[in-house]
């Protein structure tokens, strides 16, 4: 039976509370700790590195409990709905930090608070994704469930990416102190709505098949894993893509405030975020889609990582051009968000047809073996991501301490060095223009489920499927 537009609907509404969620951490997180309390970069980045190591052995360990999971209610939608309730207080009180703290205190506060964020954001991340091959029949119903969650989370980080800094300064003005109150009410609006939408995707959907088997052992896990080519090939692709965009969201705002400039550069980076969000979004929900008519998946992701390389290039070029007007950052960014929209599908819809290709050749069926594993990449990503960006900040000084001595000066670009902005630009382009390519030669050399293999897969394993009934 095929699924019902109301189904659909649900769980994309669930992505777009998650990624809302994600959003936040992802690309704000760095910036409320570092910029605004004043925590060292570097003990930020390490922070933020450490906690996705943790999560190497968190993750795994959440598939296994999820696939070892059995209620009335599912394997599922359990963990989705405690790993939500747990994640936005935890999401709150990150972005809640006491006045009274400083120092070590506060390192102490960002570390434990950062830490149990992504536990519990892992508890509702892996089933939620792991429930699409459960209730679809692959193919092109996967693809399209898959392209609407896929659109649906580019929503969710689009409204936080659009709204941000808008709202935190609407919530509590100008200045550091301001910034601190207005993250703090909009890390609480964010945490309301992130449990609205995934209460109605729990109420909404259900499993509909999945194969029952003993599940596996963190060991068996790993070996499952390594024995499973494709699922590794399309892992290394997820790391080396996302690093590259989370090193960009994270100096993105360090780009229009010290480099760009002017007093009112939140409303330039607002314009630009905007600009952005609506590109990739429709890229999501129309350019993949048309694309899909008439090219394979495999061509439309080459595509997409030269378009994303071609952008990085020409936001290097231009940001030497002594650039006034942030309308002329939308060439670049055109090519940079549009790339990140598909991609975000792409990568979800091979992820979820190495599920097939595992069960054929492993004998095991693990979606939330495979998908802990999406999870825990996206998330080590932005932690080498934060890495990066808070190497690049510590040596270039990059701080509204370093900038002026007094809060009251608006124009921060006006007090930072040429050097410290060369710094930031090549940082934010050359690094992910490396690893795009890196990732396009991995891929090339690697991958092998083009759609002729994945319709053979699917067929192989209706006809073992009818055989073993």
């Amino acid at each position: 039976m095929q699924l019902h537009f109301k189904e659909k609907l649900a769980y994309g509404l669930g992505a777009v509370g998650k990624d809302m969620v994600y959003m936040l951490s992802a690309s704000y997180i760095l910036y409320y700790f570092q910029d605004i309390l004043g925590v060292s970069a570097v003990a930020m980045g390490v922070i933020l590195l450490v906690a996705r190591i943790f999560d190497a052995f968190n993750d795994p360990i959440m598939g296994v409990v999820v696939a070892k999971t059995k209620t009335r209610w599912g394997k599922f939608r359990p963990w989705l709905m405690i790993g939500t309730l747990t994640n936005a207080v935890i999401l709150f009180l990150m972005f809640s930090a006491p006045p009274k703290l400083d120092g070590g205190g506060l390192v102490a506060y960002a570390a434990i608070t950062y830490i149990l964020w992504g536990v519990t954001y892992t508890m509702m991340d892996i089933p939620y994704w792991s429930m699409i091959p459960a209730f679809t029949r692959g193919g092109r119903e996967r693809e399209g469930l898959t392209t609407m969650a896929r659109s649906c989370a580019g929503v969710g980080s689009a409204l936080v990416t659009i709204f941000t800094m808008m709202i935190v300064h609407m919530l509590g003005g100008d200045g550091t102190e301001g910034e601190r109150d207005g993250f703090r009410w909009f890390a609480l609006l964010v945490a309301i709505l992130f449990v609205i939408f995934i209460l109605i995707t729990c109420l909404s959907i259900k499993e509909k098949s999945t194969v029952e088997m003993e599940s596996p052992t963190v060991g068996q896990m790993f070996k499952a894993l390594i024995k499973n080519d494709q699922a590794m090939t399309v892992v290394i692709a997820i790391v080396l893509i996302n690093t590259a965009v989370y090193i960009t969201s994270n100096l993105v705002i360090y780009f229009f405030k010290y480099d760009f400039g002017g007093e009112t550069w939140y409303n330039s980076y607002t314009f630009f975020n905007m600009f952005g969000g609506a590109v990739q979004i429709l890229s999501m929900m129309v350019v993949y889609p048309l694309f899909r008519k008439k090219l394979t998946n495999t061509t439309i992701f080459y595509i997409t990582l030269a378009s994303a390389i071609f952008g990085y290039i020409a936001l290097f070029a231009i940001a030497f051009a002594g650039m006034s007007n942030v309308f002329v950052l939308f060439i670049p960014g055109f090519f940079i968000f549009a790339a990140n929209g598909v991609l975000q599908v792409l990568t979800t819809v091979f992820l979820a047809n190495t599920v097939d290709y595992g069960e054929l050749k492993n004998g095991r069926r693990d979606e939330s073996v495979i998908f802990s594993m999406q999870t825990f990449v996206v998330k080590l990503a932005s932690g080498i991501a934060a890495f990066v960006a808070a190497i690049c900040l510590s040596i270039n000084a990059l701080s509204d301490e370093a900038a002026t001595e007094a809060d009251q000066v608006k124009d921060f670009a006006a007090n930072v060095s040429s050097s410290a902005k060369m710094g930031l630009r090549m940082t934010m382009t050359i690094i992910p223009v490396v690893g795009l390519i890196i990732a396009i030669l991995v891929f090339k050399k690697k991958f092998i489920l083009t759609d002729e293999k994945v319709e053979e897969l699917a067929q192989e394993i209706a006809k073992k499927r009818s055989q073993n009934s």
